[in-house]
């Protein structure tokens, strides 16, 4: 049988509103789960960074036992509240968007990991930056001496599966731990994948990480990520106690120097 355009129009129109409201209800009721597994997710990969996190772990009760965290700005100042007054909380951070600020204006969150004793055991900082085709991100766990790696986890949103996709192998991210940020004489040196990939770690200083083949232009963003990083958080650190501060000092008059000369050695080459 026939139906008339009013009985196909209606029709369509009632279909459309039960449709929409139920993606809608859905979408509603949906929004807290995805939070608390987005949230869920966030500590894990906070978390993996500093200790093992195996299935069937109470990451929620880990972090409420083991994780303290705090804001700072780029000169190093813990940052408790936004201009409005708004709360600042490590947690709700989003590194990517304020990646998208000038440093000068963005908020760092730093996670402490406590031991059972209710002392700093390391800190965890967020770092984010380019790959080779995409953003790259990740979170490096810090010794609390702030010169050795306890760990890193790597992600990212586009790299090659196989190639630069491999910074978030266990294996390749192993590699940086122990690796040191600051030499002997407190200069940031941050810590280099090399280009080519060897297999033999035992040719590398504390200061570089065997490479991934076919995947340059993903670790050069590594590395660019990583150095931006800690030159960002280098004002912070001086401000912790079990910090070399001396060294670090010392470190940043040296690339103070080093600037110097490169400037001058620009303005000699341009008159």
């Amino acid at each position: 049988m026939r139906q008339s355009n009013a009985y196909v129009i209606g029709f369509a129109a009632v279909l459309t509103i039960v449709l929409g409201g139920l993606l809608a209800f859905a979408a509603v009721g949906l929004r807290e789960p995805q939070q608390k597994a987005v949230k869920l997710d966030t500590r894990t990969k906070i978390l993996s960074a500093v200790m093992e996190i195996n299935e069937g772990d109470d990451v929620n009760q880990i972090w409420e036992q083991r994780i303290e965290s705090l804001v700072v700005d780029i000169d190093g100042d813990v940052v408790g509240q936004l201009d409005d007054g708004t709360a600042v909380i490590a947690e709700q951070i989003d590194v990517g968007k304020e990646y998208k600020k000038p440093a000068q204006q963005r908020l760092f969150p730093v996670f402490q990991f406590m031991n059972e004793q209710g002392e700093v055991d390391a800190y965890i900082i967020p770092v984010f930056g380019n790959g080779l085709w995409d953003r790259i991100w990740g979170f490096i766990a810090l010794e609390k001496d702030l010169v050795t790696i306890r760990g890193v986890r790597f992600d990212h949103k586009g790299e090659t599966p196989g190639l630069g996709a491999r910074i978030t192998d266990g294996e390749v991210q192993n590699r940086y731990i122990g690796k040191k940020i600051y030499s002997d004489v407190g200069q940031l040196v941050s810590i280099q994948m090399v280009k080519s990939e060897t297999g033999d770690p035992s040719i590398y200083d504390d200061y570089q990480v065997d490479g991934m083949s076919g995947a340059t232009m993903t670790a050069n963003g590594v590395n660019d990520m990583l150095l931006k990083y800690f030159k960002y958080y280098s004002s912070y650190f001086k401000t912790i106690e079990t910090a070399d501060k001396e060294a670090i000092e010392e470190g940043e008059q040296i690339e103070e120097i080093k600037e110097n000369e490169t400037q001058l050695i620009d303005e000699q080459a341009n008159q």
